[in-house]
């Protein structure tokens, strides 16, 4: 009786690997390493929330609104990333309040943007990158793509 060659050993051992490695990421596993996981879903996340306020680009703002046809800012904030399967509060200062605090350096795409005046958070948009937003500004306009117009902004990132 003749043993198996090395190579067809070895092919074997790479099928039984491949199928374990499918196997895991099937019924929810990661291959990532156990502290680059979180982070990876939070960048996930983010670009399906940032993703989902573009797709809401000329939707009327109404006070209140938390869609899915009109928003204020922190609804669109709020209805971009439960729609990405995350949950925020209702408002600028609560959302302001639930998220991690960034720099400027380390704001990635989908990372909540807040505006401030003084301790109060009176607005917030999600980051679209090249120091632009999505938001819904004020009454009589519509969810838009903007360039951010002040300094006094702080960064959070929703994990």
């Amino acid at each position: 009786m003749s043993r198996p060659s090395r190579l067809s050993r070895t092919s074997r051992m790479t099928r039984v690997v491949a199928v374990s490695a499918l196997t895991f990421i099937a019924f929810g596993g990661s291959l990532l390493a156990p502290s680059a996981a979180p982070e990876a879903h939070a960048a996930a996340h983010a670009a399906k929330a940032l993703h989902v306020a573009a797709s809401k680009k000329g939707s009327p703002y109404q006070y209140g609104a938390a869609g899915p046809h009109r928003f204020d800012c922190s609804g669109l904030t709020l209805y971009s990333y439960r729609k990405a399967g995350k949950k925020l509060p209702r408002t600028a200062q609560q959302q302001y309040n639930r998220t991690s605090r960034i720099s400027a350096r380390s704001r990635r795409q989908g990372d909540l943007v807040f505006f401030h005046s003084g301790s109060r958070v009176y607005h917030v948009g999600i980051y679209a990158g090249r120091g632009r937003i999505w938001h819904s500004p004020k009454s009589g306009s519509v969810v838009s793509l903007q360039k951010i117009w002040t300094k006094r902004v702080s960064y959070g990132r929703v994990r």
